[in-house]
């Protein structure tokens, strides 16, 4: 059974068309990448498939049932959501902040378990801030903060992630290490990863399927190696695209 599945989608914002009778299917182990230029509307379709707005036409399943029809606590529980950019809205400590990842899974009382503070601790760790558990959030750095809210994510431990520019105010180590580890994660236990980059050589490395945002409503979808063609991203993108082989992943692509 796919994780997410979507029949007949129609997608728009602001009078752009973002996708037109997308038909999706994301499957346990699979990862994906979404890629397409600025304003083809990627965050309004990763919004979209995690029930925060409504589609123009067709529908959305999550495990096989319809997300209007399942509370949002039970979505919460499924599916994981990295917003593009992470804000401030309280005073917190980063084991705090980090906590709420488990909101979806507390009891009637919501308090959090010893369960969930190692989930949680667990989390901290396999993304380098094990140590940091007391420090004010509002005084991490940019990358650091990022890795916050994919500790997060990971603490939530959802069978889908849906993932907005996972990579934003990381160096190239952390950058890679981040997608290595998401990728071990959501391909463990029947779990999956949809996310939004651009850079096309990095979404090789770690996403086995892509789908392309070409706008007007077209899109293109399937494995990577089909897809990822030089006349589809000069397409995509709107500029000449040099394809340099003997990548250590394969072929590198760069604007020319």
């Amino acid at each position: 059974m796919a994780l997410l599945e979507t029949h007949n989608l129609d997608v728009t914002v602001a009078g752009i068309r973002v996708c037109r009778g997308l038909d999706l299917r994301i499957r346990p182990g699979e990862c994906w990448g979404l890629l397409g230029r600025n304003g083809a509307g990627k965050t309004t379709l990763l919004h979209t498939l995690a029930g925060l707005r409504a589609p123009d036409a067709g529908a959305i399943r999550l495990g096989g049932d319809p997300m209007g029809e399942l509370p949002r606590r039970e979505i919460a529980r499924r599916l994981g959501l990295l917003f593009q950019d992470t804000e401030t809205a309280f005073p917190a400590t980063v084991m705090e902040a980090a906590l709420a990842g488990r909101h979806p899974h507390l009891g009637r009382w919501g308090w959090e378990g010893a369960e969930d503070r190692r989930l949680t601790e667990a989390a901290l760790r396999a993304v380098g801030l094990d140590g940091m558990h007391r420090r004010r959030i509002e005084t991490l750095s940019g990358g650091e903060q990022r890795r916050l809210a994919i500790a997060t994510l990971l603490a939530q431990d959802p069978a889908l992630a849906l993932l907005d520019e996972p990579t934003n105010h990381l160096d190239p180590n952390h950058q890679t290490g981040m997608l290595r580890l998401l990728q071990k994660r959501m391909q463990s236990g029947g779990r999956a990863m949809l996310l939004i980059l651009h850079d096309i050589n990095l979404a090789l490395r770690f996403c086995d399927h892509l789908l392309l945002l070409f706008g007007g409503g077209d899109t293109l979808q399937g494995p990577a190696s089909q897809v990822a063609r030089r006349e589809h991203l000069e397409h995509l993108y709107g500029c000449r695209v040099a394809e340099i082989p003997g990548g250590p992943h394969g072929p590198v692509y760069l604007p020319a």
